[in-house]
């Protein structure tokens, strides 16, 4: 068991929450798109403008945003600490990962709530 300072104090049970909510959250969203895709024949700038301006859409594409984010770290952790063993190279790897995640969720949340 890998007990290091990457681990933030979370437990297996708790990383398995997780990788289960944010998946089900991630599969409601693409059907959701699916099937705004599949429902409007006319899709064009407009209607994509219009949906992405209600609140309630801007919330559940920042959860699934935010989703995505968490289900990476989750996954991208146990793949680190399961098969990178030198601890330098580990951290290395495992800081540039949650940089790089936390500059997806930014940009996103300023595409996503910017003007």
């Amino acid at each position: 068991m890998v007990t290091s300072i990457m681990n933030l104090g979370r437990s297996g049970v708790s990383d398995w929450l997780i990788q289960r909510v944010s998946a089900v959250i991630l599969a409601l969203y693409t059907i959701f798109i699916v099937a705004f895709l599949l429902f409007h024949s006319d899709l064009d700038y407009s209607a994509w403008s219009a949906l992405f301006a209600q609140t309630w859409m801007k919330i559940f594409t920042l959860l699934a945003l935010l989703s995505v984010a968490a289900h990476a770290w989750v996954g991208l952790w146990i793949v680190a600490t399961d098969y990178i063993k030198p601890a330098n190279i580990r951290i290395a790897t495992l800081t540039v990962v949650i940089l790089a995640l936390f500059v997806f969720v930014v940009w996103g949340v300023q595409v996503l709530w910017g003007a």
